[in-house]
């Protein structure tokens, strides 16, 4: 029996295409400080495969950290909670990273998404190339406080863990 409530953050892109690279460099500069007990800092890149057996290990919430499209100027930082839509059926991509074929993958392992919240960031660019944007490169380092809020939030016994639908 484990103690505690366990929260993976997981910074999501890839590092080749520009501002893609936003989750893992958010990863980067929350590694930088010490996290509360029971938080894991990943940056799992592209590796989405990977994301969806981590969860299976029962984490009471995590909080994906990726570049996101059309919110708004580049360097605009949104914090929100993914919906409890139902997984759709999706092709297996080991090397992809697309939230939605995470969640699916992980239903089909037949795990449970925990609660999660979203700390994104408007994209500028996602051409290739390594380095992100000055607008994006501003938004990191409030995207990882951010990310400790919602960390603080989702640590608090009566927020960490909810009824799922169905489950």
């Amino acid at each position: 029996m484990r103690s505690g409530v366990r929260i993976l953050v997981a910074g999501v892109g890839n590092i080749f295409l520009g501002d893609d690279g936003f989750g893992p460099e958010v990863v980067r500069c929350l590694a930088r400080s010490p996290q509360p007990e029971g938080v894991r800092l990943v940056d799992y890149g592209i590796r989405g495969m990977h994301l969806a057996y981590d969860l299976l290990d029962g984490w009471d919430g995590l909080v994906l950290v990726d570049a996101i499209p059309d919110t708004g100027e580049p360097g605009a930082v949104r914090v929100f909670e993914a919906g409890d839509t139902a997984p759709t059926a999706v092709g297996v991509d080991a090397h992809g990273m697309d939230p939605a074929s995470v969640f699916a993958t992980l239903a089909a392992l037949g795990g449970s998404r925990p609660r999660t919240i979203v700390v994104g960031c408007q994209a500028q660019c996602v051409d290739e190339g390594i380095g992100l944007s000055p607008a994006v490169a501003a938004a990191v380092e409030p995207a990882a406080a951010a990310v400790s809020r919602a960390v603080q939030m989702l640590r608090r016994p009566d927020r960490a863990a909810r009824p799922r639908p169905g489950g």
